[in-house]
C-alpha cells in the first residue's frame, strides 16, 4: 500500500471561518475550478455560472457561510489574505447588483438566490459535494464536481488531484501511516517526534521557509485570540449568542498595559494565576478563537475551523502557565507534533464532521494538542502517542449537531472542553508507563472510524438530530 504523506501545513492552514469543510473547502474548490477554466482558455468565455451544493454542504451550508465562500472563491479572493472587513461589502454588492466579477476580471450576471442551488441529496463519494457548472458564450455547458473532505482538503470527482498530492510527497524520508510506524522511525533514528517530522518537512522546503510559515501560523493564532478577547457583542447568524471571551478576559487580565498581541502575551505571563484561573484562562483562549471563527474571522484550521480553538489554547497554556520562557522553538516543536498526529487520524479515519461527527474534529484536535503538549513537557514518543490516544478515547462517539447549522452551539464550548481534556490527557500520559497501556493509538484511530461509519447520518453535521432539533430556534 502506498503511504499518503501529509505536511504539517496541510493540517494547519490559515483561512476564514466558520468551517473548514463548509467554508474553506468550497472556497478552495471555487479557486481550483477557476484555474481549470483558465487552463483551458474558457474563463473569459463564461456567460453564466451555477453552483450546486449537496448533502451536508446543502443542509448546513447557509449557517456555515458556504454560499459566501463559493462567491468569494469565484471572485478570486484569497482566504489567507482577503481583508476580513471587505467580506460583507463584497457579498452585499453581489446580492444587490446580481453581478459577479469572475476571478476579479470578468463580469457575469449572478443572482445567489438562483445560481447557488441547495440540494439535500448526498453524492456517493463524500457527504460534502459541490458542482460548478458554466454556460459559455457559445452555449456549451461544462461542469466539474468537487468534494470538501474536511480540514479544507478538496479532491476532484476523479480524485486525480489527490493522486498528484500523494506523488508530490513520495520524497518524504520517513513515510508514516500509523502510530506504530512513527514510533519505529523515532526509535531507529534516536529522535523525538518533532525532529522526525521536521526531516520530512525539510524534504519539501527550506528551513527558513518552514520557520517563516510556522511563525505565520502562530502569529495568526495569537492575533485571533487577541481579537476574540477584545471584542464584545453578539455573534452573527440569528441565535444572538453573546460573546463570552471579552468578559472572561476582563476579569482575568492584569492592569499591565499592552498595545499588541505580543505585549498582551507578555502581560499574561506576568499575571499571577491560581489553579481555578488556569481553567478559566484556557477556556477563555479557546472561546476567543471560536467566537472569531463564528464571525467569519481569520483563524488557523487545526485540523478544522470548528475545532480551531483547542491547539492555540493549549499552546498558550504552555507559554503562559508551564513555561514563561517559551519561545519560537517550543512553538515550532508543538506545531510539528500536532500536525503529525492529526495526519495519522486523517489517513486512518477522518477529520470531517460530515463523515464522522464531532469526534473527528474536536476529538482529533484534542489528541493533536495532548500529544504536542506531552513532548514539550518532556514526554517520550510513546507517551506522546499515549496522550493522543487518551484524548481521543474520551471523545469517541461525539456527535455534530449544530443548532441552526451555525458553528456556535455547542461548537464553541466544545473547544474549551477539548482543550482541558488535552491538558489532562498529557498529564495522565506523563505519569504513566506506556508499555502497560491497553489501548494503542492505532486502535483508537480504527475505533473512531468504525464509530463514524456506525453513526446515524443525522448526527453528522446535518442539523437533523441531537441539539439541532432538541432546541427550538425560538428558544435561543
Amino acid at each position: 500500500m502506498e503511504i499518503e504523506s501529509i505536511s504539517v501545513f496541510d493540517m494547519l492552514k490559515i483561512g476564514v471561518g466558520p468551517s473548514s469543510s463548509h467554508t474553506l473547502g468550497p472556497w478552495r474548490a471555487a479557486e481550483r475550478w477557476l484555474a481549470r477554466l483558465n487552463s483551458k482558455n474558457n474563463l473569459e468565455k463564461v456567460e453564466e455560472v451555477e453552483v450546486h451544493l449537496y448533502g451536508s454542504l446543502s443542509l448546513t451550508g447557509r449557517g456555515h457561510a458556504t454560499d459566501y465562500a463559493v462567491m468569494l472563491g469565484l471572485l478570486g479572493a484569497d482566504p489567507e489574505l482577503v481583508p476580513i472587513e471587505t467580506i460583507d461589502p463584497l457579498i452585499k454588492t453581489i446580492k444587490n447588483d446580481h453581478v459577479l466579477l469572475l476571478d476579479g476580471k470578468y463580469s457575469i450576471t449572478f443572482d445567489p438566490s438562483k445560481h447557488i442551488i441547495f440540494n439535500k441529496k448526498f453524492l456517493p463519494f463524500h457527504a460534502n459535494g459541490l458542482k460548478f457548472q458554466a454556460k459559455l458564450i457559445s452555449g456549451k455547458k461544462i461542469s466539474k464536481t468537487y468534494y470538501s473532505i474536511g480540514g479544507g482538503f478538496v479532491v476532484g470527482e476523479d480524485r486525480k488531484n489527490a493522486k498528484r498530492k500523494v506523488d508530490m510527497f513520495k520524497k518524504f524520508p520517513f513515510p508514516v501511516q500509523k502510530g506504530t510506524e512513527l514510533l519505529e522511525f523515532c526509535k531507529s533514528e534516536g529522535v523525538k517526534i518533532s525532529d522526525l517530522v521536521l526531516q520530512n518537512e525539510l524534504s519539501l522546503r527550506d528551513k527558513e521557509i518552514i520557520d517563516h510559515e510556522l511563525n505565520r501560523i502562530w502569529a495568526t493564532m495569537l492575533e485571533c485570540m487577541y481579537t476574540g478577547c477584545h471584542t464584545e457583542g453578539t455573534l452573527p447568524g440569528g441565535l444572538n449568542v453573546k460573546r463570552r471571551a471579552f468578559e472572561m478576559h476582563n476579569k482575568l487580565k492584569s492592569d499591565l498595559p499592552y498595545s499588541s498581541p505580543q505585549e498582551w502575551l507578555q502581560s499574561i505571563r506576568q499575571t499571577e494565576v491560581k489553579f481555578r484561573q488556569i481553567l478559566q484562562w484556557v477556556s477563555c483562549f479557546a472561546l476567543s478563537v471560536n467566537e472569531v471563527n463564528a464571525s467569519l474571522g481569520r483563524v488557523v484550521t487545526a485540523p478544522t475551523n470548528g475545532s480551531a480553538g483547542i491547539i492555540p489554547a493549549v499552546l498558550m497554556y504552555y507559554m503562559v502557565i508551564e513555561n514563561h520562557a517559551g519561545n519560537f522553538e517550543h512553538i515550532k516543536q508543538f506545531l510539528l507534533v500536532a500536525g503529525e498526529i492529526g495526519s495519522i487520524f486523517k489517513k486512518g479515519a477522518t477529520i470531517s464532521a460530515a463523515m464522522g461527527g464531532c469526534q473527528a474534529e474536536i476529538g482529533v484536535s484534542s489528541a493533536m494538542a495532548a500529544g504536542a503538549l506531552t513532548e514539550l513537557l518532556g514526554g517520550t514518543p510513546e507517551q506522546v502517542l499515549m496522550a493522543a490516544e487518551i484524548a481521543m478515547e474520551h471523545h469517541l462517539g461525539l456527535t455534530c449537531d449544530p443548532i441552526g447549522g451555525l458553528v456556535q452551539i455547542p461548537c464553541i464550548e466544545r473547544n474549551s472542553m477539548g482543550a482541558i481534556k488535552a491538558i489532562n490527557a498529557a498529564e495522565l500520559a506523563l505519569g504513566s508507563d506506556p508499555s502497560a497501556a491497553k489501548v494503542p493509538l492505532d486502535k483508537v484511530v480504527q475505533t473512531m472510524w468504525e464509530t463514524a461509519k456506525d453513526m446515524n447520518s443525522k448526527y453528522k453535521e446535518t442539523s437533523e438530530g441531537g441539539l439541532a432539533v432538541g432546541v427550538f430556534l425560538s428558544d435561543c
